[in-house]
This record gives structure tokens, sequence and C-alpha cells, in this order.
């Protein structure tokens, strides 16, 4: 069995896949960093 065989034979772990709709990922991390960067001025952290 060469590599590329091997690669290509390896089953799906559920990571990021190749397709989908990126913008949705982009606006989720944004949100997520506005709301770690609200909870931190909220517990006076910075």
């Amino acid at each position: 069995m060469t590599a590329h065989s091997a690669t290509a034979a390896r089953a799906r772990t559920g990571g990021p896949g190749e397709d989908g709709p990126k913008i949705v990922e982009h606006v989720l991390g944004w949100t997520l960093v506005v709301v770690v960067a609200m909870l931190i001025t909220q517990l006076g952290l910075l």
C-alpha cells in the first residue's frame, strides 16, 4: 500500500471540511472575540 492510497482510504473524523459557508465561521469567530472582550471588561480584568 503506497502513502497515497493509505491517506485516501482514511476515514473522515468530523474535522473541518473543505466545503461549507466560510462567512458563518468568520462571523461566529468574531462574535466569540467580542463576547470574550465584553466579559473581560465587565469582570474588570483589563
